[in-house]
């Protein structure tokens, strides 16, 4: 036995290092064969594995924090309150200032009713875009009558058709791209060849009513203020001069039409004539405006007035199958309020603002800006893109000269104007980066403080860059 035990020792031993070697014995239940920190610390094993708790099923996610960006009345109050106070305005002046989020805090000045001049392009504008999509285009062409060497030209109520093609000059700095009548004359004259004498006639049937709105001042048509409405214009019916208007578009432009036709070795007989063409009849020529989206931008920056018309008696279309003045505003209200648009008391008598009947809350337009530039606004997206940049685009290249200069680039708004009215509708972005929509007009101004009037509007508009009104 004596013999035995140290044999039995040695084995032991070995075991143990075997045992300390395979499975890190050594340094947690062997201590005396730890290595030595000090002299061999690439030895020294890392610690124990943690204790882990039993598994468990985990909590339901917590709920998102609300990070709804908001204004706080009291400092747009701050920012323009005295602004509109100014004695230039007038006395019926109206204000409301809100952020891009629906059903947010609304900070308003005034009975909250005003006459919007050409702020209600946003809603014929806005009304367009969802009724007929951005991608929507209006065609113009040309027929074969009902005799042998008949032509006709058919009106599709293009808001941008051109007499001419751009020069390459032009095209390149002119925006949108347009659609012309000498263009679609050259197309049709290869159908055109070789049966002798054609006669022109011309078909602007898709628009019924008054060419001239008996909601407008008597004198805007005759003192070519604006022209009579139809869906066969050119040059938004503006003479090649530039400066008188046509008494009626439709025979201009197919007056127009037959030059070109004889320009291009077609010969043509006598005078343009109206008629009424066959829904079945043989196109020969066609040409597309370019898409709404871009006719809406353009109509913006510079307040085009026969354009809004257009596009207004294009949405009574749409909606009732009535193109004219009366079915557009009522299809303009109708959309807007089915879009969850709030038009309660709204009068709306045209698609570009002039006549001055048409009452429109800040509450609407506020509405509208919001939905244009939330998620559910995507088709008219374009209603807020092609709002003119203040001292930089459209109608605003030469306003804002007063007031924060911060302002310029970070306001863009809709302009409104008529004798004793002038208004502002857009999107202001404070300091803090939170964009706001807002609606600033006065509406009874004396004649001689138009432009101090419009300077004071300007301050009050730049004073909501100027300012941390976020909550």
């Amino acid at each position: 036995m004596r013999v035995w035990l140290p044999a039995l020792l040695v084995v032991a031993l070995l075991a143990a290092g075997v045992g300390a070697y395979r499975f890190e014995w050594g340094q947690r239940y062997l201590p005396w064969l730890s290595a030595d920190p000090a002299t061999e610390p690439e030895q020294v094993l890392p610690p124990a594995g943690p204790e882990l708790p039993e598994w468990t099923t985990p909590a339901p996610d917590a709920q998102p924090v609300d990070e709804t960006s908001a204004i706080a009345p009291d400092r747009v109050e701050a920012a323009v309150a005295k602004r509109l106070a100014d004695p230039d305005l007038g006395r019926h002046v109206v204000g409301a200032v809100s952020s891009l989020e629906p059903g947010s805090a609304v900070w308003t000045s005034g009975d909250g009713e005003y006459l919007p001049a050409s702020t209600t392009k946003l809603l014929t504008l806005g009304a367009a875009l969802d009724v007929l999509g951005p991608d929507h285009t209006f065609s113009t062409t040309v027929v074969r009558g009902d005799g042998p060497r008949e032509v006709v030209l058919v009106g599709g109520g293009d808001p941008m058709l051109a007499s001419q093609p751009l020069t390459v000059a032009e095209a390149g700095s002119s925006y949108p791209a347009r659609a012309d009548v000498t263009t679609l004359a050259v197309q049709a004259a290869d159908a055109l060849r070789g049966l002798g004498k054609v006669r022109v006639r011309f078909d602007d049937s898709l628009f019924t009513g008054p060419t001239d709105n008996p909601a407008w001042r008597r004198d805007y048509v005759p003192d070519d203020i604006v022209s009579p409405i139809t869906s066969l214009m050119v040059d938004s019916g503006i003479a090649a001069d530039g400066l008188a208007r046509s008494d009626d578009p439709s025979l201009a432009a197919a007056r127009v039409f037959a030059d070109a036709l004889r320009a291009a070795g077609v010969e043509v007989a006598g005078e343009p004539q109206r008629v009424v063409v066959q829904p079945d009849a043989e196109v020969l020529a066609s040409v597309e405006s370019a898409p709404l989206s871009e006719v809406a931008e353009r109509i913006l920056d510079v307040s085009d007035n026969e354009g809004a018309e257009v596009v207004g008696h294009q949405v009574g279309l749409a909606v009732s199958g009535t193109g004219s003045f009366e079915a557009g505003a009522a299809a303009v209200l109708g959309t807007l309020s089915g879009l969850g648009i709030d038009v309660t008391g709204d009068e709306v008598y045209d698609g570009s603002g002039l006549s001055r009947r048409n009452r429109v809350s800040t509450t609407t337009v506020l509405q509208l800006l919001q939905h244009a530039a939330g998620p559910d606004g995507e088709s008219m997206r374009n209603l807020v893109t092609g709002l003119p940049v203040a001292g930089f685009t459209g109608s605003l290249t030469y306003r804002f000269a007063d007031g924060p200069a911060l302002a310029r680039g970070l306001v863009r708004a809709k302009t409104g104007t008529l004798t004793g009215v002038h208004a502002l509708a857009g999107i202001a972005v404070d300091r803090d980066g939170e964009p706001m929509a807002f609606v600033l007009a006065a509406d009874r101004v004396a004649a001689v403080k138009s432009l101090n009037a419009r300077d004071a509007l300007d301050r009050a508009a730049a004073a909501l860059a100027a300012c941390r009104c976020s909550a």
